[in-house]
């Protein structure tokens, strides 16, 4: 599904970059359109029995033991202005909880795969999180600050001046790095779950730590705030910053 997803978002040229304006006034173009209904007819031949949760063409099945969510193109104004800091996310949960999550780089050819139970892979290697444990040490990232609350980007703002450095725009891409160690904390908010499910396996397979910012685990049914970590100890100084 990655490779076809992938092919596809290369491929890709001319109008089929050109963003559209959906009824939220967040972009979308063509790609992501026949990225998810490439994956979701994949899905539908091989496991009919499965529902579906994608972010253009919504839920389908929802109430199934296994639903697969999916973001096509996860980054899509990166995707737009030629930034190589996107990717699809694809994620299978079971009664509501992810078990596997792939995060999948088209342009760089980065593929972090996590399956319950396993070690996380980069491109087949195992990998690990930093063991960074002090939070004035810490490299963070976040995807876009504009995407938080009121209330939220304060909360984030003290986490954000707690750590040693703060990098911007990394969208998916971030949680790889916290999961190969490249960057200890990885902090967003504005999400849907098909920005975070697959993001959770990738995560915990690495030994990092992934929540809610009230440390509550993950699911299809969590709120719009996500936070990864490269460790509980760190995970627990993050909590209490935010709080």
């Amino acid at each position: 599904m990655a490779d076809l997803a992938g092919q596809t978002i290369r491929e890709a040229a001319g109008d089929k970059r050109q963003p559209m304006a959906k009824s939220d006034a967040s972009p979308v173009t063509e790609t992501d359109r026949l990225v998810e209904q490439c994956l979701r007819e994949r899905i539908a031949d091989r496991f009919p029995d499965h529902g579906v949760l994608g972010e253009e063409f919504g839920a389908e099945g929802l109430d199934k033991e296994f639903v697969w969510v999916i973001d096509p193109i996860d980054g899509t104004k990166a995707f737009i202005g030629g930034l190589p800091v996107y990717g699809t996310l694809i994620s299978l949960t079971r009664g509501g909880t992810p078990v596997l999550g792939l995060v999948d780089n088209p342009t760089t050819g980065d593929r972090w795969l996590g399956v319950s139970g396993r070690t996380t892979t980069l491109n087949g290697t195992p990998i690990r999180t930093a063991a960074t444990t002090v939070l004035a040490t810490a490299f963070m990232a976040n995807g876009n600050p504009d995407a938080f609350s009121h209330p939220d980007r304060g909360r984030f703002e003290s986490l954000r001046t707690s750590t040693r450095w703060c990098v911007y725009g990394g969208s998916c891409i971030a949680y790889g790095r916290v999961a190969d160690g490249s960057v200890d904390i990885s902090i967003d908010g504005g999400l849907d779950p098909y920005d975070y499910c697959a993001l959770v396996p990738v995560i915990t397979g690495a030994g990092g730590r992934i929540s809610d910012w009230e440390g509550q685990p993950l699911t299809l049914s969590s709120g719009n705030l996500c936070v990864a970590t490269a460790n509980e100890a760190l995970h627990r100084q993050v909590l209490e910053r935010l709080a």
